[in-house]
């Protein structure tokens, strides 16, 4: 037995449904199977045996199904399913009290997993209706079994494990199955045939165990604390092998050479001067660390990462003042060019609005490009107004370098569009294009160009540095004076009318009001009797017919046309909309100051950063703004998230709260990159992230190449492999 070797191979009575199954947990070799790691661990009682267990204990215990049957009560009448479960060390009463069918669905010889509590005293002990797994495991396998015996596996350490593993499961594959399955891999002593893709003496410095032992420890642990150590073990080989990508990927970029910015500082600072708004001092050093990059030889690689409304669009725009005014080496006209990527067509055009009205006193060319037109700004026939252009007239002029910066869309990384001197990429809402639209904007050109990258989606510390390891981190952790905080309220259903209050109130002072809806469309009742989320268009009719019937209410959602959403923007914009019923298709970035009050119906259906990022539509403005959620249930887990909800006071501390309570997983752009849910879990330790970011670093510094780690530079390339399954 290999560790490369296929399941199929070694498990040869797979049934169709087991490989599916296996499949789909991601299990096709033997080296698969022990890196799919227990979910959790259950306590088996006195060594998991029929023999040592006592009344009113909670046990699990894995035997034979011996004479099932079913009888009724003496008086009552009352139907019992009842059989016996056997091990090596004897065999206990099963009954299940008015459940019949259970006898039905088990037969002599089925080997299977009980949990439950142990009725009854003295001789005459039972199990009360346990909890049953049906696994196809034969019965020698469980009566010898490994976490029962004893074995071996660690020279001097016998496991006789009070704790037995309980792993993600798939239909056709249970837990037993795979535990049983991994015993006879470790019988195979197939886990010391593995190499270590960690150096022996990075594990010495970070006290990590060995390979083998950690597979040992995580699957058979004697102590939670093996299961602990070994974690720790693969939470670092995992977070490593991504910090080797990144640091890979970065050093590559560093030997590249950039288009040489002019930093003219007097001309900056009276750009920024000409905001209508003064500079924050956040924006200001967010500022002075891309022009600090700008006079490097090579491209800068920098995460902007701004809480909802702290102004990254004003930092973009004063740094691609710069670029678009800078001349290349060598030539008396032209300036080098900007690239600006945003995830939506709404977003695309609004950032083409913010730029205008910031370069209205600067005579800079601005383009915009999206699927659905192309705009120029300045129009050759009134300078304060955009023209619209033909596409091949856009591409022309941008491949000519007449528009220094362009502002798009995923259209921005076609082929077909090409820069004359592309020198500044700007990546809006990083986390909503992932790796490849990233490189593919990088390598627009023959040199590459210096890259930001921003978001508002809050994310903690341990996963910007693990999923952008190659960028260099700049928090904007300050607001623009003069904006108040967001008043927000959890209501229950019934209470609701509060909310209604308030949106009358500021219509009439008039503001504008949002209400966000879970869904598009009501369900099919046929289909979906269950499901309670208001929908945008029922209840846009239900608002008006029922609580504004005097307002402008329109729609807004993902399925409408470009130029649909585009006409629905406008109009609130202009402040012909009331009240705007919309999906989260409003979560980013679109800004009208004068919408003053959110609803958010199904509130408990979003996940903390969505629920920051929709509040942050009414912080556009020094008005006091107001934020209502609205969950359909009010149970415990959703009672503690709308406390944290309410009481955070910034988007980060939302964000460091869903990683603490709900895992990484939960996180906004957190299961696009393949990282495991052990690598996810790890992001809760800073100290092991920086490490792992400090000595892939080093490690890459040295060997750049890995010719000298190449267990390392394949475990990388799996890293890779995955973080591109986008």
């Amino acid at each position: 037995m290999n560790p490369t070797d296929a399941v199929e191979k070694h498990f040869t009575r797979l049934r169709p449904e087991q490989k599916r199954a296996l499949h789909k947990l991601g299990i096709r070799t033997i080296r698969d199977l022990l890196y799919h790691f227990p979910a959790r661990y259950e306590s088996s009682g006195s060594l998991g045996t029929i023999a040592g267990i006592s009344a009113g204990a909670e046990v699990t215990l894995y035997g034979t199904v011996r004479k099932p049957d079913i009888r009724k009560t003496w008086k009552s009448r009352r139907p019992i399913a009842e059989a016996y479960l056997e091990d090596a060390s004897g065999k206990i009463k099963m009954m299940w009290f008015s459940q019949p069918y259970i006898a039905k669905s088990l037969h002599d010889g089925m080997v299977v997993k009980v949990s439950g509590k142990v009725a009854g005293t003295g001789a005459k002990i039972y199990l009360a209706n346990p909890a049953i797994d049906k696994t196809p495991v034969a019965p020698d396998e469980i009566h010898d079994s490994l976490f029962h015996q004893g074995r071996t596996l660690l020279q001097g350490s016998t496991l006789e494990a009070e704790l037995y593993p309980v792993y993600p499961e798939s239909q056709g594959i249970s837990s037993l199955w795979l535990m049983h399955a991994i015993r006879k891999v470790f019988e195979a002593r197939v886990h010391e045939r593995l190499e270590d893709p960690i150096p022996e003496e990075i594990r010495a410095r970070y006290n990590l165990p060995a390979l083998s032992s950690a597979l040992v420890f995580i699957h058979t642990p004697q102590r939670l604390t093996d299961s602990t150590a070994a974690r720790k073990r693969f939470s670092f080989e995992e977070v490593f092998a991504l910090q080797i990508v990144m640091q890979r990927r970065r050093a590559a970029l560093l030997k590249e050479k950039a288009l040489q910015v002019a930093v003219d500082k007097r001309a900056l600072d009276e750009f920024i001067a000409s905001f209508p708004f003064p500079a924050t001092k956040a924006q200001l050093r967010a500022i002075d660390a891309i022009t600090t990059d700008f006079k490097k030889p090579h491209p800068m690689l920098r995460l902007l990462e701004g809480d909802v409304g702290s102004g990254k669009t004003a930092v973009a725009a004063a740094t691609a003042y710069l670029v678009a005014t800078s001349r290349p080496v060598g030539r008396i006209a032209g300036t080098l060019q900007v690239a600006y990527l945003c995830p939506t067509e709404i977003l695309a055009k609004q950032h083409f609005s913010t730029f205008v009205s910031y370069f209205k006193d600067h005579p800079i060319p601005i383009g915009l490009i999206t699927g659905s037109e192309c705009r120029k700004f300045p129009s050759r026939v009134r300078y304060e107004e955009s023209a619209k252009l033909s596409k091949a007239a856009f591409k022309k002029m941008v491949a000519n370098g007449e528009i220094p910066i362009v502002i798009g869309t995923h259209t921005l990384v076609e082929k077909s569009l090409s820069f004359k001197y592309f020198a500044y990429a700007i990546i809006d809402e990083q986390h909503r294009f992932g790796t490849i639209h990233r490189q593919k904007l990088a390598t627009k050109g023959a040199i590459a160009p210096h890259l930001l990258s921003m978001t508002a989606t809050p994310i903690p510390r341990t996963l910007a540095l693990t999923l952008y390891g190659d960028l260099d981190l700049t928090l904007l952790d300050e607001m623009p004076s003069g904006r108040k905080r967001v008043i927000t309220e959890v209501l229950e259903p019934k209470k609701r009318e509060r909310a209604y209050e308030q949106v009358r109130a500021e219509l009439a002072l008039g503001h504008q009001a949002y209400v966000i809806c879970p869904r598009i469309d009501e369900p099919d009742p046929a289909k979906e009797l269950a499901l309670q989320a208001k929908s945008v268009k029922a209840e846009a009719a239900r608002l008006k017919k029922e609580v504004f019937p005097s307002a402008s209410i329109a729609i807004l959602h993902s399925k409408m046309k470009p130029q649909e959403k585009e006409e629905v923007m406008k109009a609130f914009e202009d402040g012909e909309t009331d009240i705007l019923v919309a999906t989260s298709v409003v979560e980013v970035g679109v800004n009208v100051p004068n919408a003053t009050v959110i609803l958010i119906e199904g509130a408990g259906r979003f996940g903390l950063a969505q629920l920051h990022q929709l509040r942050g539509r009414v912080i556009r403005s020094t008005h006091q703004s107001y934020c209502f959620a609205l969950p359909e249930t009010f149970g415990e887990a959703t009672k503690e998230r709308m406390k944290a909800f309410t009481t955070a006071k910034n988007g980060f501390e939302l964000a460091e709260y869903d990683l603490a309570i709900r895992g990484a997983g939960e996180l906004a752009g957190g299961r696009q990159w393949g990282v495991s849910d052990i690598a996810m879990e790890a992001l809760k330790n800073m100290k092991l992230v920086e490490a792992a970011r400090t000595e892939a670093a080093q490690l890459i510094a040295r060997d750049p190449s890995l010719l000298h780690h190449p267990l390392l530079a394949e475990r990388a390339s799996v890293a890779d492999r995955q973080m591109h399954l986008e």
